[in-house]
């Protein structure tokens, strides 16, 4: 029963912190778990995005962002393209937390 609960326990860790959305930059696309393009207007994106100010305010996969300053930190390593045909996912940062979600829910599986 008592490694019942820790697997249950360890199961449900795993998947909450494989939505979670802490973000690295990086340099090369080579790197990158995703390449993603910022486009000027809320209505051509597939995600918006919400810049949080720590990693404990992150969501779960809604467009809650953290920017971790180590790779490691990150539960994934984007890549900013400049153009949108270049891009998996197409993001606009909004400036209130409200604002933040999806507005092409088919995308959402890049990000888990």
């Amino acid at each position: 029963m008592r490694l019942l609960v820790c697997t249950a326990l360890l199961i449900i860790s795993s998947a909450r912190s494989a939505a979670a959305q802490k973000m690295f930059a990086v340099k090369y696309s080579g790197q990158a778990d995703l390449k993603v393009h910022v486009v000027d207007f809320v209505g051509q994106a597939d995600l918006k995005v919400f810049k949080v100010s720590s990693a404990g305010q992150a969501g779960k996969n809604d467009g809650r962002w953290y920017f971790t300053d180590y790779q490691g930190q990150a539960d994934k390593k984007i890549f900013f393209v400049d153009y949108p045909g270049q891009a998996d996912l197409k993001i606009a940062f909004v400036k209130y937390q409200g604002q933040a979600g999806w507005n092409n829910t088919s995308k959402k599986h890049l990000l888990y």
